[in-house]
């Protein structure tokens, strides 16, 4: 914020005290806006109080302040906060039936304001915020954006600042595009540009200001979700979760489980897959101590079931994804997931319900029965988990030393293989700006200029020239007679000799038919290993830039499980054999490619 966008020091006798890192993140929320007028994003766990942030803020605003939530619920939490600094402030929300937006500070829902635009047009907007910031899309059409458009229609400056407990966005991966730690980890066309700060939930815990989870998976009786497939928008669908639940005859044990393992607790939220599975649930449930809250439950209702669970009137609240976001019940000691998740975003969002402190509180039991492989501490990686067996793995670049967080494999201690394609480590360019480290782990090259570009890129960021397509490269090399292109099923690697007898790398491509090509490799010299690593090794590896620097053929095929073949490879006629000039990994195009080599 610019000096001239803060004002009003003083505060109420009866204003509540910020915690070290509440004060820390408004700080550097002031010091960000007093340097930029980029949005800007503040991480902070569920539970550990952005409300009380968002107060500070926006008594500290020159100008006037509209605060954003997409359920009425924060809406109410916000402004609460707010006043409890004994000042005043408007609340413009259909679902509280209130539309007031004359006072300096606004607390609204956006499908609220969305609807009135006349009535912030006055121009004298000057701080905008957005609590669950994640929730703003990248289409501009969608209600974030357009009450952003409107306002800066009105203030080009406007300044916007998002709060958030999970980053990320299903089929987005990041929100914003820099971490303030000096890292990338959002795309560059990311609305918020920077995350100005962070609290990790472990730090959080270990500090005492969250109840610490324990994490039980139910490996006796549990759903089997595995083979679910998400949609197109990459969640699940209510008809498949429903034909896991729906009747599953593991349901009794489970509710039995949960009620057994919550005997000695206070307050229990079921997170169940569908309405008809929720329902089936609640049946099972000791009858007077259990409620059921969907999406269809009415406002009244809603509000009661919630008021006499708060009360600790019934013990058990079932839900069917509604209570993710703005629900505050910090007696609440189990949580359990009867649900695929499909992110690490919903995820922490469910067990994020059960760690806020209460009296007699020591931890928060997590009985996840659905099989979900999110870590309830590990960072999120921000891509989709390519396998099942992934984990997030530290991978250090190997031209700016940046610790790059991906998906990956360890073997033990070795890090067999990781999805990384380019390294997020912020780096100075010669006129001192923080960009993007340019080392790529993963690439394709321009035929043109040889630059390296990202494996999806259609045109080439050295040259501006469009990148010759993988499926029009092998079009043009099955026209021809001299060629032989391979849709590779497995490659062979051997330590063997040639005529002379000196030591070499044979490596054989086949196809599933038996055809095949061969390359030989020299690693004599030092000139010839270095060559090995960069036309063969800089692609051929698993876990590209983890420094394997084989010195001999033996290495190479003992090290064998590091490397993986190419989808395609394309030989030429050299005299009496084929040479090869192009091999093509991660492809994506319309030929199929081979099954894997078992």
């Amino acid at each position: 914020m610019p000096s001239s966008a803060v004002h009003r020091t003083v505060q109420s006798d009866k204003a509540p005290s910020l915690r070290p890192y509440q004060s820390e993140a408004v700080a550097r929320v002031v010091a960000h806006f007093r340097a930029s007028s980029e949005p800007a994003v503040v991480v902070l766990p569920t539970g550990s109080g952005k409300s009380l942030v968002i107060a500070e803020l926006a008594r500290l605003a020159r100008g006037r302040v509209l605060v954003l939530a997409h359920v009425r619920e924060l809406v109410e939490q916000n402004h609460a906060k707010y006043e409890a600094y004994g000042l005043q402030a408007d609340i413009f929300s259909a679902g509280l039936k209130r539309k007031e937006a004359g006072r300096q500070v606004v607390f609204g829902s956006v499908q609220s304001v969305v609807r009135s635009p006349e009535r912030f047009a006055d121009g004298n907007f000057t701080l905008l915020v957005i609590d669950e910031c994640h929730r703003v899309s990248l289409d501009e059409n969608a209600g974030y954006r357009r009450v952003i458009d409107h306002l800066r229609g009105q203030n080009p400056k406007l300044k916007i600042l998002g709060l958030t407990a999970t980053p990320y966005r299903l089929g987005q991966g990041f929100i914003y595009h820099r971490h303030h730690h000096g890292m990338v980890r959002g795309e560059a066309d990311c609305f918020f540009r920077d995350c100005v700060f962070e609290q990790p939930l472990r730090l959080m815990v270990k500090q005492g200001y969250l109840a610490r989870p324990e994490r039980r998976d139910m490996a006796v009786e549990h759903y089997d979700f595995a083979g679910l497939a998400t949609t197109e928008s990459g969640a699940f669908s209510e008809a498949a979760m429903n034909r896991v639940v729906a009747g599953n005859r593991a349901t009794p044990g489970i509710v039995a489980d949960v009620i057994a393992r919550a005997q000695n607790r206070a307050g229990v939220m079921i997170f169940a897959a569908t309405v008809e599975h929720a329902e089936e649930v609640l049946r099972y449930l000791p009858e007077g101590e259990a409620a059921l809250i969907t999406g269809a439950t009415p406002a009244q209702e809603r509000a009661a079931i919630i008021a006499a669970f708060k009360a600790r009137e019934i013990k058990y609240l079932v839900n069917v994804a509604v209570l993710t976001t703005g629900f505050d019940a910090p007696h609440v000691d189990v949580i359990a997931i009867l649900r695929p998740t499909e992110s690490a975003s919903l995820y922490h969002q469910i067990i994020g319900r059960g760690l806020r402190l209460s009296p007699g509180k020591d931890d928060c039991l997590i009985l996840d029965y659905a099989g979900n492989p999110w870590d309830t501490y590990a960072p999120e990686v921000g891509e989709p988990r390519p396998a099942s067996d992934s984990e997030p793995v530290q991978v250090i670049c190997p031209e700016c030393e940046h610790a790059n967080l991906f998906w990956g494999k360890y073997d033990g201690e070795l890090l067999l293989e990781h999805y990384g394609r380019r390294c997020h480590g912020l780096v100075e360019d010669a006129e001192g700006r923080a960009v993007q480290c340019s080392f790529r782990f993963r690439f394709k090259v321009c035929d043109e200029c040889g630059a390296e570009n990202d494996i999806a890129a259609r045109r080439c960021h050295g040259c501006e020239r469009l990148l010759v397509d993988a499926d029009d490269k092998l079009r043009d090399a099955l026209k021809l007679k001299d060629a032989r292109v391979l849709r590779v099923s497995g490659m062979q690697l051997a330590a063997t000799a040639n005529g002379r007898g000196l030591p070499r790398l044979k490596v054989t491509y086949h196809d599933e038919d038996g055809a095949t090509l061969d390359e030989w490799f020299a690693l004599e010299t030092a000139a010839q290993r270095r060559a090995f690593q960069a036309v063969f090794l800089r692609r051929h590896l698993r876990a590209p830039g983890v420094g394997w620097q084989p010195a001999t053929p033996d290495e190479v095929v003992a090290g064998r499980n590091r490397l993986r073949h190419p989808d395609f490879v394309v030989g030429r006629l050299s005299g009496r054999y084929f040479k090869i000039r192009e091999k093509l990994f991660d492809y994506a195009g319309r030929y199929r490619k081979a099954a894997e080599a078992q």
